[in-house]
């Protein structure tokens, strides 16, 4: 029978941490019922998870982490078969599944098929993200998504009215994944390409978005700052609180305007002079 790489933790003396140590690595899902206070942690690869193993054993020193491989039994499509549509303001996200029958008017909906562990709006960082793009201006606009995983804030983005998304991701299967959702949202004009993070794409855009990593963010910003167009945007996410100074003063000549907070995970807004 087919498996899949995991790791099953116990003992953790701070789990909330757990997810930012796990932020740099290709995770499938997540299973918190095998028993209380144990995680089973699924990864895309052997690789991810043995990385992933040192990394918090380093974190972690107290805590039990135990390489395993998880029996296929379609645990993964049922695990992701729960997902339920969420609203984030005027954005409904929504599994095939879970769809609506209406939207109300002045809404947006935007259908997310979960696949491979890539955002289906259910993290609090993607949900940050959504929030943070209905509070700048989107209509009419350019915009860019880096490391775009399944799609959802670019085709978002569409929704609201951007006049042209791009979206870039290094990863052939989140660029898969996001062809797959642009089927389910007809009407989402979208660009898709597989670029590496670090490099960019020719061009200026009036928003760029980047749900990352604080090692990742910190790394590409000196390509993202490029990329804005001078008074634009950019939205970023994907660290906690200790390494906000860091990200921050990595964009330099940008303002802050806007910050938001969730399960320690933040999401700043900067504005480029």
């Amino acid at each position: 029978m087919p498996t899949w790489p995991a790791l099953a933790l116990s003992s953790l003396s701070a789990p909330e941490l757990v997810p930012a140590t796990l932020s740099d690595y290709r995770i499938t899902a997540i299973d918190e019922t095998t028993h209380p206070g144990a995680w089973h942690v699924v990864f895309t690869t052997p690789a991810d998870r043995d990385a992933a193993a040192t990394a918090l054993t380093r974190q972690f020193p107290d805590a039990v982490v135990r390489a395993v491989d998880v029996p296929d039994e379609d645990w993964v499509t049922r695990s992701q078969a729960a997902l339920t549509a969420v609203q984030i303001g005027g954005i409904i996200v929504a599994p095939p599944w879970d769809v609506p029958g209406t939207v109300p008017f002045g809404q947006c909906l935007v259908v997310i098929r979960p696949s491979m562990g890539f955002g289906t709006g259910h993290h609090a960082t993607t949900r940050l993200c959504l929030s943070a793009l209905q509070r700048v201006p989107v209509e009419g606009r350019a915009v860019i998504d880096v490391g775009t995983g399944s799609g959802l804030l670019a085709i978002a983005a569409g929704r609201l009215g951007a006049a042209r998304v791009v979206a870039i991701d290094n990863d052939p299967d989140a660029i898969h994944a996001a062809e797959e959702n642009l089927e389910l949202n007809r009407g989402a004009d979208i660009t898709l390409r597989v670029d590496d993070l670090r490099a960019g794409i020719p061009g200026r855009f009036d928003l760029v978005l980047a749900n990352l990593t604080a090692g990742l963010l910190r790394a590409t910003a000196s390509r993202l700052r490029d990329q804005t167009a001078p008074g634009g945007r950019v939205i970023l996410s994907g660290f906690m609180r200790g390494d906000e100074a860091d990200v921050v003063a990595a964009f330099e000549g940008f303002a802050v305007r806007n910050r938001m907070e969730e399960e320690e995970w933040l999401c700043v807004t900067l504005q480029r002079a």
